[in-house]
C-alpha cells in the first residue's frame, strides 16, 4: 500500500490518479498508523513553502514523515514536496523545513527570455546511478512547475539536473529518502516509468 499524505496541498489527485493507473493501491491520509504501516509514502505538492510547513504542523505530521523516513520506509517527496525536505526556502524566510536532507531552496534567478515559474517540459541530465532512473534515458523530458529550485549541499545524493537560467537539482535520492523537483505524474511515459520505480522498491533496497 502506498500511502499519499494529505496537508490540503495541490496536485495529490493526479498523484493518486496516475498510481491507480499503473496498478497500486494508494491511500490519501493523514493518520499517522496509515503512513507508518504503509509499504511506501508520497509527499506531493504544490503551493508555498511556509504555507506547507504550517499545515504539515497543524496537522501533526511533521514528527510521522520523520518516523517513517526512520524506519527506512521508501518515500518520496515530489515538487513542493521536495523542497520541504530541505532545510530552508527563499519562499519562507525564518520558516524551518523538514531538515531530513541538507541544503537550501533558493529563487530561481531571472534571465532574459526566460519566464518564472518555470512552467514547462526540459531534459534531465542523470547522474550517480539514481534507482527512480532505471531504464529512464538520459534527456528525457519531464514537466516542471516551480519558482524556487534546491541545491543540495552533498552533490552525491544529485541524480539529476536540469538547466533553466541556472543547474537545477531536479531529483535527490538518499538512503530510503527520494524526490523530484519535477512531476513524474505529469510526465507522460518516462515519468509513469519514475514512479513505477519507485512503486516497485523493496524496503532492503533503500
Amino acid at each position: 500500500m502506498i500511502a499519499i499524505i494529505d496537508y490540503d496541498a495541490g496536485n495529490i489527485k493526479s498523484v493518486e490518479k496516475a498510481l491507480v493507473h499503473l496498478g497500486e493501491e494508494p491511500v490519501v491520509t493523514r493518520d499517522p498508523d496509515t503512513m507508518l504501516s504503509a509499504d511506501k509514502v508520497i509527499l506531493p505538492g504544490v503551493g508555498n513553502f511556509g504555507d506547507a510547513m504550517e499545515k504539515l504542523h497543524s496537522y501533526g505530521l511533521v514528527d510521522v514523515i520523520h518516523q517513517v523516513v526512520d524506519k527506512r520506509i521508501p518515500f518520496l517527496g515530489i515538487c513542493l514536496g521536495l523542497q520541504l525536505l530541505f532545510q530552508r526556502s527563499d519562499e519562507a524566510p525564518g520558516v524551518e523545513g523538514l531538515g531530513i536532507l541538507k541544503g537550501e531552496i533558493l529563487r530561481i534567478p531571472e534571465q532574459e527570455g526566460l519566464k518564472i515559474p518555470h512552467m514547462g517540459w526540459n531534459s534531465l541530465h542523470l547522474q550517480h546511478d539514481g534507482r527512480l532512473f532505471q531504464d529512464v534515458p538520459e534527456d528525457t523530458y519531464v514537466y516542471f512547475v516551480h519558482s524556487y529550485y534546491l541545491k543540495a549541499e552533498d552533490e552525491q545524493i544529485v541524480k539529476a539536473t536540469t538547466e533553466y537560467s541556472t543547474c537545477i537539482h531536479a531529483s535527490v535520492e538518499q538512503g530510503n529518502v527520494f524526490a523530484c523537483q519535477f512531476h513524474p505524474e505529469k510526465s507522460s511515459t518516462m515519468g509513469l516509468k519514475i514512479l513505477e520505480n519507485f512503486a516497485k522498491l523493496d524496503r532492503r533496497d533503500a
